[in-house]
């Protein structure tokens, strides 16, 4: 089974980590350096968190002969990515006190913080811990945070479906206790029986895995781009089951053509809970077992997929779980969206969804947006709730209670951030690369606001301003910021230099293409000058940017 010979080198280390321990407890207190060993710094992603440094005083710290300027990022698992107005304090709280103090709304609908030295790992997981919140499980080769479609406006059954997210999290948990007593000093495990996995056994999988539920028509979470996504079939008001997709993935690497994004592909329905969840636990088996653990660009379960095919892999699924999977039930994506401002939803809740561009909640000229969060949290009358867009969906909210979190909304500015933001601005997403991101190869998140400024006025010198077009820009082209999926896709290769890509659709059901490769500013803004004054004057009805150029195949002009 899978790729035996010549293992990877992480291969090694999770054999011999004792379930996640490694080392780190010894890398932790050396305090002759900022970093952690080696193979601990493998180790240190299963429990939510990757060692990085400051990469704009790499070169000016070298000539001083100093150490690189290390610290580490901290991911929570928030399953479907809700919190309580509480944990929304205490998360203010510890961003201030341990990291740069922005809170980080991910596209994978959690909170991370940037800046922690390493003396500060503890704490912060002890005062997380005390909020009832972890980072287990949130990096590394393993499940990660589970998306679920995030505003309850989506379905009347929006809880029910919901819940799942959650729970589809604690099965696919690890079992080792290494995260306990290593971080909240909890006692040593003594029998291992008692820590013996089943799922992952010592070996975990073969590369990270990432699962999503999406309630048609809206593709919020982008749900084809996971290894596995769950679409769920409502008929009647009643929640009849989910599609099963697998084998999505967007992460390639420039130069190597057994690298691609995938998206997903359906391969039946399952009508019951206890059919899904055991058709869940054993698509994770199968990746574990047959994953390719050689080559680790190649370890996702998109090739797995590819390598033995879609049949194969639909009769090994249905071997292990030891019934048949129903035919898929018809379903229709019909927008991918966050539903800014205020909403009703069926149950007479109040939301209010709150644009954060790239996901930074700071202060800033814009609008004072953490100031504005942590007062609302203050009251307790409002949960989150994040998107896939990385917003934040102030949540739950009674009647009487919606004035009272509109002042705070409109007296820090929110309001006017939010609603007076353009549409092309509020639909566009990017990783965040510099100056933290190892594997970044350009900018994104602090560069996209910048070009965006530069493609507004052009927007409307067409009188295309009130177009939902979608921008994504990735600093390499590993995928986080979903470039691969979006109407025009930016993707760094060289710092100031991005491939462009266009052709994808608004629902997010067609990868887009490669258009030119390697391009500056000046040459992306007049490449996408051309291509939208010939989409105004080109285009058919109501026909999307995205869908206009795939039409046209106007990206065979570099084939």
């Amino acid at each position: 089974m899978g790729e035996q010979q010549n293992l990877s080198a992480i291969e090694r280390i999770k054999v011999n980590s004792d379930s996640l321990r490694g080392t780190i407890v010894d890398s932790i207190q050396d305090e002759i350096t900022g970093s952690i060993r080696e193979d601990d710094q493998a180790v240190i992603k299963f429990h939510g968190m990757y060692q990085q440094d400051d990469r704009d005083l790499r070169a000016e710290r070298a000539e001083s002969k100093l150490d690189r300027l290390y610290s580490f990022m901290i991911r929570l698992r928030l399953p479907g990515g809700f919190l309580k107005p509480e944990q929304w304090v205490a998360v203010h709280e510890i961003a201030g006190e341990h990291s740069t103090g922005v809170i980080k709304i991910t596209t994978r609908q959690t909170v991370q913080l940037h800046g922690l030295l390493k003396s500060d790992i503890k704490p912060t997981i002890q005062s997380f811990n005390q909020a009832a919140l972890d980072s287990i499980a949130t990096c590394g080769d393993i499940n990660r945070n589970v998306l679920c479609s995030s505003h309850p406006k989506q379905s009347p059954l929006h809880a029910e479906i919901f819940a799942y997210a959650d729970e589809i999290s604690k099965l696919l948990m690890p079992k080792t206790k290494a995260y306990y007593e290593i971080w909240l000093d909890e006692e040593k495990i003594v029998d291992k029986k008692d820590e013996e996995d089943p799922l992952y056994q010592d070996r975990y999988l073969p590369r990270k895995f990432k699962i999503a539920i999406a309630i048609p028509p809206n593709n919020d979470v982008d749900v084809f781009a996971n290894d596995l996504g769950l679409i769920a079939i409502v008929e009647d008001n009643k929640l009849k089951g989910f599609n099963i997709a697998v084998g999505g993935g967007l992460s390639a690497t420039h130069g190597n053509t057994e690298t691609y994004p995938r998206l997903a592909t359906v391969i039946g329905f399952l009508d019951t809970k206890e059919k899904l969840f055991k058709a869940i636990y054993e698509v994770v088996t199968i990746q574990r077992d047959y994953g390719n653990r050689s080559d680790r660009k190649l370890a996702r379960l998109k090739y797995t997929l590819d390598k033995y095919g879609v049949e194969w892999f639909k009769k090994e699924l249905e071997n292990r779980i030891g019934f048949e999977l129903e035919a898929e039930k018809p379903y229709l994506f019909t927008e991918r969206t966050d539903y800014y401002g205020w909403l009703q939803s069926q149950d007479g809740l109040w939301y209010y969804t709150v644009y954060s561009e790239n996901g930074r909640v700071l202060d800033d000229e814009h609008a004072a947006t953490k100031s504005a969060l942590l007062e609302v949290a203050k009251t307790g009358k409002a949960n989150f709730r994040f998107t896939c867009n990385q917003n934040v969906i102030l949540s739950d909210i009674q009647t009487e209670d919606k004035g009272v979190i509109n002042e705070i909304l409109e007296r820090y500015n929110v309001v006017k951030r939010t609603e007076g933001s353009s549409v092309v601005r509020r639909n566009s997403m990017a990783c965040v690369a510099f100056p933290t991101c190892p594997l970044a190869l350009a900018e994104a998140q602090r560069y996209l606001p910048t070009l965006i400024d530069k493609i507004e006025p052009m927007l409307e010198k067409h009188a295309l301003d009130k177009e939902e077009i979608i921008i994504r820009m990735t600093g390499c082209p590993n995928g986080c910021g979903r470039s691969s999926v979006s109407e025009v896709g930016l993707i760094g290769t060289a710092y100031g230099k991005y491939n462009l890509h266009i052709g994808g659709d608004r629902e997010g059901l067609r990868l887009n293409k490669l258009y030119k490769e390697n391009i500056e500013e000046a040459a992306i803004l007049a490449e996408l000058d051309a291509l939208l004054g010939l989409y105004k004057i080109e285009r058919k009805g109501k026909e999307s940017f995205g869908d206009f150029t795939h039409r046209k195949n106007i990206y065979k002009e570099i084939l």
